[in-house]
């Protein structure tokens, strides 16, 4: 990976969860543009619930570092 692409990464990671979820949506959905990469019906359908779940705030969204540091924790 470039300098540029781990900037970017690392910018896109510092943002608030609200735009994150946001931006992966975007992305995901760009990937169905691509010319070899195919998403199931069943994930499609699964993205989507997801992605209104945060939208409507139905869920409670978490760090991924805190949910690994504390899966770490259990595992040892």
């Amino acid at each position: 990976m470039n300098k540029k692409n781990e900037k970017t990464i690392n910018e896109a990671s510092e943002l608030p969860v609200q735009i994150r979820a946001w931006l992966a949506e975007k992305l995901l959905k760009s990937l169905d543009e691509g010319e070899s990469f195919v998403i199931s019906d069943e994930w499609k359908q699964e993205i989507l619930m997801r992605c209104e779940e945060i939208d409507n705030s139905q869920v409670e969204l978490k760090d991924a570092d805190e949910v690994f540091k504390a899966a770490y924790g259990i595992l040892g």
